[in-house]
């Protein structure tokens, strides 16, 4: 089988022991989202198929298909925007390749500067969900805030009322 990624053209013998690839239809399904919203996420970068077929074809790992639960995660536990989950999956690809260096045993300056890489895309990411949380915060101080208004209401509307009551 032919199978390009990015610009190159790779050839792959079906291998028994190989792990299972999905296209891209299969992947809409067994996550539940669109093909369209997968090749979305592939334009702005969050999901790069792992393959793809000479007729143009996109072909997922399983590596792929984590990546884009962890992606349904990170928007529907989290609250996270597109642009979030980017700085999210950036400090977390480059924390990996960090990782890749240092188990290939690469020179130590390379590793210093993926660790940096690695902190600066943490510290993004630490800063968006310091203002989200602010923001989260700020939100429930004004509902705790309508709901002390509407108990303060409430408790003069039943005092009224017990008043109208005992005349």
């Amino acid at each position: 089988m032919t199978v390009a990624r990015g610009s190159e053209t790779l050839d792959r013998v079906d291998d028994p022991d190989e792990e299972p690839r999905l296209r891209i239809g299969e992947v809409a399904r067994v996550t539940g989202l669109t093909a369209r919203t997968l090749r979305y996420w592939e334009e702005i970068g969050l999901l790069k198929p792992f393959a793809h077929r000479g007729s143009g074809e996109r072909l997922y790992s399983v590596a792929e298909r984590e990546r884009v639960t962890h992606i349904r995660e990170l928007q529907d536990l989290l609250g996270l925007t597109l642009a979030e989950i980017q700085d999210v999956l950036a400090s977390e690809d480059t924390l990996e390749r960090a990782r890749r260096a240092a188990r290939a045993d690469a020179p130590t300056p390379k590793r210093l500067r993926l660790l940096a890489d690695a902190l600066e895309a943490n510290g993004r990411l630490v800063d968006r969900i310091n203002e989200r949380l602010a923001r989260i915060k700020e939100f429930r101080d004004e509902c705790v805030e309508r709901g002390d208004r509407m108990r303060a209401r409430q408790l003069e509307l039943e005092a009224d009322q017990r008043r109208a009551s005992r005349r």
